[in-house]
């Protein structure tokens, strides 16, 4: 009960941050350094995992983050049209591999927290301002 208040604790704190952040306009994205911030955050207050699991860990996820944000400026940088099923197929192999190597660090129970609970927190949310309709040519 106590994990699940924590984790619906940072999860608010983080909603909140979120969109305090969000104010001065555009979206910018975060960091790979930022975001193994927030993972960190999450992680140690649903797990309490000890401070070398916890650094392996995060070094996880910084290498997960720096391989997800370059394969996107490569896909960008190809010039033409995103495609946008090319980088889903080569984001979810790259959560794949992350998912592997957490399970090597994680309890069963912990991953499945993270994969149901903590993990579509981090997700950025979309508003609303497209309802419905399509966008371009």
């Amino acid at each position: 009960m106590k994990k699940q208040i924590l984790v619906a604790a940072a999860a608010a704190l983080f909603s909140v941050t979120a969109v305090n952040a969000q104010g001065g306009g555009g979206f910018q994205r975060r960091t790979p350094e930022e975001n193994v911030k927030i993972v960190h955050q999450k992680m140690d207050s649903a797990f309490k995992l000890d401070a070398a699991k916890q650094k392996q860990v995060d070094d996880i996820f910084l290498a997960f983050y720096q391989e997800s944000n370059k394969k996107m400026e490569e896909m960008r940088a190809g010039g033409g049209q995103f495609d946008r099923d090319a980088w889903q197929a080569a984001r979810q192999k790259m959560t794949d591999e992350r998912d592997a190597k957490l399970k090597g660090l994680l309890t069963d129970a912990q991953l499945k927290t993270w994969k149901d609970e903590i993990e579509p927190s981090m997700r950025p949310q979309r508003g609303g301002g497209n309802r419905g309709g399509g966008g371009g040519n």
